[in-house]
């Protein structure tokens, strides 16, 4: 691991809850998610964990799969699509960008339907926004309810909001805000390692 980061929780209080894990790009969040995996892993829950991972493949020091951060992935269902993109970061224009985004969604929503075809008790969601940028949010919103434990990373920041006009960045917050209303937890890296580098405390359960 290229991270000396500790969970701003313990996994063990995110067992049956849906926790949304938002941040900046680059700041740690999958990261957090690998360790998080390593937990459930390590407590003996392997076989109830089926992993998501949309993220697109490393670009510009942005991106890549939970595969390069864990080993971890091997000993669980892992579900994933090397062809995923980053939309943003790759598209010249509006219309590249939203062909990237909606090449994205078709890429990942057979992997959706197939962990609703035969559900685990726990998902872990790695990159969950890129799917929003054109996906179908209810497929989203089954797969929340359908887990017992739901554990997402999503990009909520200003580093990639250029999308040449295409819209996905406003399609994504809008969705993503939706999402947040029917977690349980709300996990802001910004926020919470901002407040350890002061001293501050995060009380475990609290939308931050």
């Amino acid at each position: 691991m290229s991270s000396d980061r500790t969970l701003p929780v313990e996994v063990e209080g995110l067992l049956g809850k849906r926790t949304l894990v938002v941040g900046e790009a680059g700041a740690g969040k999958s990261m957090l998610l690998a360790k998080a995996l390593e937990r459930l892993v390590e407590i003996g829950l392997a076989r109830e964990v089926t992993v998501i991972d949309m993220a697109p493949f490393r670009f510009s020091g942005i991106g890549g799969k939970l595969r390069d951060l864990t080993e971890a992935v091997g000993q669980v269902r892992y579900l994933t699509d090397d062809r995923i993109a980053p939309p943003r970061l790759l598209g010249k224009s509006a219309q590249e960008v939203l062909e990237l985004a909606s090449r994205n969604a078709a890429l990942i929503e057979p992997l959706l339907l197939d962990y609703l075809r035969s559900p685990t008790r726990i998902l872990l969601v790695n990159d969950l926004t890129v799917y929003l940028h054109a996906g179908d949010p209810a497929l989203i919103e089954r797969a929340m309810e359908t887990a017992e434990t739901f554990i997402a990373t999503c990009y909520e920041g200003s580093r990639l909001s250029d999308d040449k006009g295409s819209g996905v960045t406003r399609t994504e917050r809008e969705r993503l805000e939706s999402l947040k209303r029917r977690a349980d937890i709300v996990l802001n890296l910004g926020e919470l390692f901002n407040a350890e580098a002061v001293g501050g405390e995060v009380q475990r359960g609290e939308r931050l």
